[in-house]
């Protein structure tokens, strides 16, 4: 069996991987209890809020904000710029990294997943999935019920617009929308 490192590395990697080895799932719960804590704490105790999430994120600057509820897979593959604000309900499946840039708005109801799965029933039975990252640059806003699938790149100073799913990155100083989103704007 492979150990954590070697099947960590596959999942961060883009390889294919169980999502069932067993070190993997003693790391989602790990996180599935801090992120239990998180959202059991009162939403005015912001500081003990900030700890807990100061525990698991992969990286974070001074200035970010989480509201309740959030949720996550593993945390450590999410990296957060400074001016970060997520609203109610942000979920994050980060098999592969996720990272956002300075001064990022995510309204509520969004998702951003980084877990694919095999067409082939068999392998996809067999716990078998492969992870593309997702990178989102500074001064993007996300507008509410948005979902982002794997392997997306969104450039600096993009829009996006609520409902909209993101299935293909996008350049610089746009707005998107819809399903599948496109440009309906260019902001320069």
């Amino acid at each position: 069996m492979e150990t954590f490192e070697e099947i960590w590395k596959s999942m961060t990697g883009g390889e294919i991987y169980d999502a069932t080895h067993p070190e993997l799932v003693k790391r989602l719960e790990f996180t599935r209890e801090k992120i239990w804590e998180f959202n059991s704490i009162r939403p005015s105790h912001k500081a003990a809020q900030r700890e807990i999430l100061k525990e698991i994120l992969g990286s974070y600057k001074n200035n970010f904000h989480f509201n309740q509820p959030f949720r996550c897979d593993y945390g450590s593959n999410i990296f957060i710029g400074e001016n970060f604000f997520a609203n109610f309900n942000l979920t994050i499946l980060d098999e592969a990294e996720v990272r956002f840039g300075d001064n990022c708005f995510i309204g509520p109801n969004v998702s951003i997943y980084t877990a694919c799965h095999p067409l082939d029933q068999e392998r996809r039975n067999k716990a078998l999935e492969w992870a593309e990252p997702v990178i989102i640059g500074d001064n993007v806003w996300i507008g509410g019920s948005v979902t982002i699938v794997p392997g997306v790149r969104i450039g600096n100073n993009v829009v996006i617009g609520a409902g909209s799913v993101v299935t293909k990155s996008f350049p610089d100083n746009v707005v998107i929308a819809g399903n599948p989103a496109r440009i309906i704007k260019n902001l320069i």
